[in-house]
Order: C-alpha cells, then sequence, then structure tokens
C-alpha cells in the first residue's frame, strides 16, 4: 500500500492550504535534499508538533513526548549512547519480546532495519518532535551515560558470561551451538556494538582485537595513529572475536588457518563497509577490521591540503591526453583518496574511467571498477590488459607492483591512453629509479612519465583547543633550524579538548611534493643519473620537498613539528 505523501497529509490536518502545498513544493526544488516537513518549518508554515502528528499519520504510529518520560534504567541500558545519538533515538519500554523506540525521523525506515541488525530484538517505534528527542538525548544520554567501561565492567561481574566463556574456550570438542549462542549473548553483542558505532562516529580507520597471553587489547586507529580502550577480561576474547567472525560470515569452527570476510551495515543512512581480517596467534584469534565508510571519504581535491599551485598543475596535468601520473608515498598516506578525487573531477559523460583495485575501496557511480583477485589469476596486470579492450580514455591501476604491470602500463601510455597508478616510494625522485629497478628502460620512461606526486598524511592541530608554543633546540635541531632562525615565526599545538578527545589533534592534511618531468629531469632519466642528481634538478625548477611542505603548514598553525618530524623522517638530509 502506497504511503501518502506528508504534504496532503499536512492539507488534510488543516495545518497547510492548498495553495501553501503548491509553493513549498516549488520550494522544495530549489533545497534539494532536504526534506519536505523542515522546509515548511524552515517557512514557518507549520511548527514540530503539527510535523510529529502528520508523520504519525502517514506511518501508522503514535505521538510520544519523551523529554518528561520517566524510563526505567534497563531500558535505557538497552541503547547504547553512540547508538542513541548516531539515530537519533530513545527507547521507552520493552515486553519481553518488543522493544519500543521513540524517533523524530520516521520516514527513514532504514533505521528500524539497522537497529534490528545491532540488537537482535523485535521493534515498534513512535514519533516526537525533533526539540523533543534533542531535549531527551541531553537527559538521558549527555551524563552518566553507559560507556564501554561500564559495559565491560558489568560483563566482569557477570557469573554466567564468564563460566559459558570459559568452557567454551578450553573445551576439547567445539560446541559450535554453544559458541553461536555465546557470541550472541546481550553482553558480548552490546560490547562490541559500542566498539563499532564510537569507531565509525569518530571516523577511524582500523578496530584492531588483539589476545596475548594475559591480556585481551582492543585498539582504534584514528587520524593514523592507534589508542588504546579499556580492555576487556581475557576470558572473553573467543566470545568476542567469535562474535566478529559470525558477523563476517566466517567459519568459527576454524581457529588454526587465516580468514578474511566483510561485514556490511548501514549506519544512519549510509553504508559502511567492514574487511575482517583474522589471523591466529599463539593466544587466539587476532582481528582486524579496516572500515571503509562512504560518508568520510572527500572525493575533492579541493579539501586534501594541496597548495594552491600544486594544486592547479596537478589539475593540468590529469586532464592530458595521455602519459603517466604516479602518486608515491607508504601505506595510509592518502594516494587512493587524492587518485579518487582526480577521477571525480575528470568524471564525465565524453570519457571512458575504468580502475582496476585491490580490493575496491569506495565506488563512484559512472566510472567502471574492477576488482583485483590474484587467487584466480586476476592480477593488475591481466586485468589492465583486458580494460584496453575496454575503449577507456583514462585508466586507474591500484598499484605498479612489478615490471608486467609497469610494461603494460606504459603501452598504455603509448597508445593514447592516461594512466594513473600509486608506487611505494620515499619521495618523488626516487619513483624514477624504483621504475628502473624494475626493469623499465629510460628512454620509456621519459616517454611516458608525465609527473609524480609523493605525499604523507599529519594530523591537524584542533581548532577549539589550539594554542602557541615554542618547541625545544632538539626538536629544532631535527629540522636543521636553530632557535635566532625562528624568532619571527609561530608555533602552535593542541592542549586537548572534548572535541578532539584530548588528543590535541582533529582530522589529517596532507604534505606534498610533486615533480613534473620536463625536459631537464628527462634528459638526466636518460643518462641514467642518480636520485640524488634527479632530486637536485627538481629542487633547482621549483619542487619543495616533503619536509619543507611541511613546515609551511607548521608556520601557518595547521599542523605540529612534530608530525612533521614524525612523518618525514626519512626524507631528512
Amino acid at each position: 500500500m502506497a504511503i501518502r505523501r506528508i504534504g496532503q497529509i499536512l492539507v488534510d490536518l488543516g495545518f497547510l492550504r492548498e495553495n501553501q502545498l503548491e509553493m513549498l513544493l516549488e520550494e522544495q526544488q530549489q533545497r534539494p535534499g532536504e526534506m519536505f516537513g523542515q522546509v515548511a518549518i524552515s517557512m514557518g508554515l507549520i511548527n514540530d508538533e503539527q510535523l510529529a502528528q502528520a508523520l504519525a499519520e502517514q506511518m501508522g504510529m503514535q505521538v510520544v513526548s519523551v523529554a518528561d518520560t520517566d524510563i526505567s534504567p534497563d531500558v535505557l541500558s538497552m541503547i547504547t549512547e553512540p547508538m542513541a545519538q548516531l539515530y537519533r533515538i530513545v527507547p521507552l519500554r520493552f515486553d519481553g519480546e518488543t522493544l519500543t523506540i521513540a524517533m523524530c525521523d520516521p520516514q527513514k525506515l532504514q533505521i528500524l532495519d539497522e537497529l534490528r541488525t545491532f540488537l537482535g530484538h523485535n521493534l515498534r517505534a513512535a514519533v516526537c518532535t525533533e526539540k523533543d528527542m534533542l531535549k531527551a538525548l541531553e537527559r538521558y544520554y549527555t551524563s552518566g551515560g553507559e560507556s564501554v567501561e561500564s559495559i565491560i565492567h558489568d560483563m566482569e561481574d557477570d557469573a554466567e558470561l564468564n563460566a559459558a566463556a570459559k568452557a567454551m574456550e578450553n573445551a576439547a570438542v567445539q560446541d559450535l551451538t554453544g559458541i553461536e549462542a555465546l557470541a550472541d549473548s546481550a553482553p558480548v553483542r552490546k560490547l562490541l556494538n559500542m566498539v563499532l558505532l564510537i569507531a565509525i562516529r569518530d571516523h577511524a580507520s582500523d578496530l584492531h582485537f588483539e589476545p596475548f597471553e594475559s591480556e585481551f587489547k582492543i585498539r582504534i586507529r584514528s587520524d593514523g595513529i592507534l589508542y588504546e580502550m579499556v580492555p576487556p577480561p581475557r576470558h572473553l576474547a573467543f566470545a568476542i572475536t567469535t562474535r566478529i567472525k559470525v558477523m563476517a560470515d566466517l567459519d568459527i569452527a576454524e581457529r588454526r588457518m587465516p580468514q578474511d570476510g566483510r561485514i556490511r551495515l548501514t549506519v544512519g543512512g549510509h553504508p559502511v563497509d567492514l574487511r575482517v581480517s583474522v589471523l591466529p596467534t599463539m593466544f587466539g584469534e587476532s582481528v582486524v577490521m579496516r572500515i571503509l565508510d562512504r560518508s568520510v571519504v572527500m572525493l575533492d581535491l579541493g579539501v586534501v591540503g594541496m597548495p594552491t599551485g600544486i594544486l592547479q598543475d596537478f589539475r593540468e596535468v590529469i586532464r592530458r591526453p595521455n602519459g603517466i601520473v604516479l602518486v608515491t608515498g607508504p601505506t595510509g598516506s592518502g594516494k587512493t583518496t587524492t587518485l579518487y578525487g582526480a577521477l571525480n573531477e575528470l568524471n564525465s559523460v565524453e570519457d571512458k574511467l575504468i580502475t582496476t583495485e585491490d580490493p575496491v575501496e569506495y565506488d563512484i557511480d559512472g566510472i567502471v571498477q574492477i576488482p583485483v583477485d590474484a587467487t584466480i589469476g586476476n592480477t593488475f596486470a591481466q586485468c589492465l590488459r583486458s580494460i584496453l579492450r575496454q575503449d577507456p580514455d583514462r585508466i586507474l591501476v591500484g598499484e605498479i607492483r612489478d615490471l608486467e604491470t609497469a610494461e603494460i602500463a606504459v603501452q598504455s601510455s603509448l597508445t593514447g591512453h592516461m594512466v594513473f597508478s600509486t608506487l611505494h616510494t620515499n619521495d618523488a625522485p626516487s619513483t624514477v629509479t624504483r621504475l628502473r629497478d624494475m626493469g623499465v628502460p629510460p628512454f620509456l620512461i621519459t616517454a611516458t612519465l608525465e609527473a609524480v606526486l609523493a605525499q604523507r598524511l599529519v594530523r591537524k592541530i584542533c581548532k577549539d583547543c589550539r594554542e602557541q608554543t615554542m618547541p625545544g633546540t632538539e626538536t629544532l635541531s631535527q629540522l636543521n633550524l636553530t632557535p635566532e632562525e625562528v624568532l619571527d615565526k609561530k608555533f602552535y599545538r593542541g592542549r586537548g579538548c572534548a572535541t578532539c578527545n584530548n588528543t590535541g589533534f582533529k582530522g589529517r592534511t596532507g604534505l606534498f611534493e610533486w615533480m613534473p618531468i620536463n625536459d631537464q629531469i628527462r634528459d638526466r632519466i636518460n643518462r641514467g643519473a642518480s636520485t640524488e642528481k634527479i632530486r637536485d634538478i627538481g629542487m633547482q625548477t621549483g619542487m619543495v620537498p616533503l619536509r619543507e611542505s611541511g613546515l609551511e603548514k607548521v608556520f601557518t598553525g595547521v599542523t605540529t613539528i612534530e608530525e612533521v618530524i614524525r612523518e618525514t623522517i626519512a626524507d631528512a638530509s
């Protein structure tokens, strides 16, 4: 049965007139992505209560007042603070089978499906106003709310859970039914749900679950740095890792072999992909989850932190009809994000763009993306051969790992294609040496290579707690600076606050070393010049080394001097 439109319901309830409805529909067209009810409120035609009544009528739900309702602590504990804040929901009552929740976005039906996955209960929804929801969240979840620490404390005191966990971990013969029941128990499910939601909310890139002889660590990688959470009891390691394996559809009976899987979630209305790697260790299974959240990735070259001059040159080069552009740096330096940003700018009806990646991390509408699978012989080189028969204009090869892939990339460029790829090198000049070491002849490098972009990621100082500071003489000496040379410079650091979880940093930005392949560099490459000679020519023609790029961001208050030292230590002269 079709759901009646909210505008017509507002008219039927007498809250809007027909002429106002027509005006609102026209206004909504000018505000893409904004809900009809919010447009009506912003124009002062209806209020919160009227919208809630109309939404309840539309969805067949009851209108409730939440902020002033007394809710049982047992019921409140069923929804963790991260879940309540993320989904904007408050639990009202639980009758043993069905949990009733209040929500102010009842039209987002996928929320109920997501919550069923997390909670494992039947759900019934009621409608409240947005103001009422904000007051309720503030009352129930901003002070004294449940935390990872409190959940772990409850798990430590749960004698039944602890006995079952120890029995299953030490059992000579595996009871798969008992293992599944343990992994699906409410405390284990609640802890894992909270850790996952905290990681997704804080835009973490990885989650580590690590068993050791006497402890079980949980660590989150955020902004490139690992932070340790409060560790759960060691004997619950088996239950937690088994729960992850169940969610990733892996074999829970296999504990001796590595396994890889994935968990697909929809959190807050956007898809989140969790790549799961399980590795047996001396003391149990180590699990790492890579978090790929499509709502976080920035497919915009303008926000990755490139200086204006480099950004203009990079945009000009990627629009050339043929050639090779390489982005280099260690794992986790943002190479893929930069290339996605380039492809996003080039994505148009006139051009055919094809990528081959291992794995495909984010899907981009309008671009043909091919996953590499070496286990069946579908390598980068094999994919690249087939791509050339698909009439592409621009090609992204996830990584040039061997001579075969390099040779096909070169041939692709020579036959009129623009090729983008990545390499693992310390800086831009050493990329040429790396290609030569692979076996690519110098004359082919000079004929096809258009430019190399080396990059690193550094953490940005939190804007809410930034303060001026002065680094010590020893720190300055690591950058070959003296206190006298920086008398007129300002340095900053983050003091630490609630916004940045007391780290002093919030978000990351890039450091870039841009080396266009000009005639002087081509001449040196053909003569077999060393990396140092190529670097000298590059700097003479305007190349700014990574460390100097970092210093510019230190002096403008974007990052700290310690961050630049940490990320560019290999480039120190």
